[in-house]
């Protein structure tokens, strides 16, 4: 099987989450990487790298580039990273990390899914999800099959009623202040991927019509 090393990069709403389980579906043994997996996992067992970036997430404060780098390092070490390659989602987020990660190892690809803010706004701004079971849909773009009335739905996997509420940090102005912040500090690293010859721009508007032979291409399999 081959190995690959793959960097999954976009703003948030592109789709991350999607496009890397079609990717699973073809390379089932690729470890897949989140920063946010990591640094939970850190977190939960009090590792020495944990309880630092707890000591900062603590008093309000972005935890330093160090300690993500670290800890992106030391998962990266792992028997099944040597194994079976890796999908690294969330990480480098700016030019630091990206250097640092450079000097860990040399992946094949940085995979950048681009879409509209406006599709950006829907899916972010329209996601809510079944109080009783969990299951996630989006108002603009994935509502439940069965309407009550305006904002009212019943859920297609429990039967449930569920009502659309927004999440309390989804709005408008924080998600332009997130689009704002992800373009300001990926303008470097897309420069620094292509500049090496290992960018690859992935149309993210619409992921799910991507064929296996479609993402084999795109990944180069």
């Amino acid at each position: 099987m081959k190995k690959l090393k793959l960097i999954l990069f976009g703003p948030p709403g592109a789709g991350k989450g999607t496009f890397s389980g079609q990717i699973k579906k073809i390379l089932p043994d690729i470890a897949h990487i989140s920063t946010g997996d990591i640094f939970r996992e850190n977190l939960k067992n009090e590792t020495p790298l944990g309880l630092k970036a707890k000591s900062y997430m603590d008093k309000g404060e972005l935890v330093p580039d160090d300690v993500t780098i670290e800890m992106v390092r030391d998962r990266l070490s792992r028997e099944d990273v040597e194994k079976s390659g890796f999908l690294l989602d969330g990480f480098p987020r700016n030019m630091s990390q990206a250097k640092a990660l450079s000097e860990m190892t040399q992946v094949d690809f940085l995979l950048l899914l681009e879409v509209s803010r406006d599709i950006i706004t829907k899916r972010i701004l329209g996601r809510f999800s079944c109080g009783e079971c969990n299951e996630i849909y989006n108002k603009y773009t994935l509502p439940p099959k069965e309407k009550i009335e305006e904002n009212k739905w019943v859920c297609d996997k429990c039967g449930a009623e569920i009502e659309f509420k927004q999440r309390s940090d989804d709005t408008e102005d924080t998600l332009k202040n997130r689009l704002d912040t992800y373009e300001k500090n990926a303008k470097p690293v897309i420069k620094y991927y292509k500049k090496k010859g290992k960018l690859k721009k992935v149309d993210a508007t619409a992921t799910l019509k991507y064929t296996e032979d479609d993402i084999k291409k795109i990944i180069e399999f």
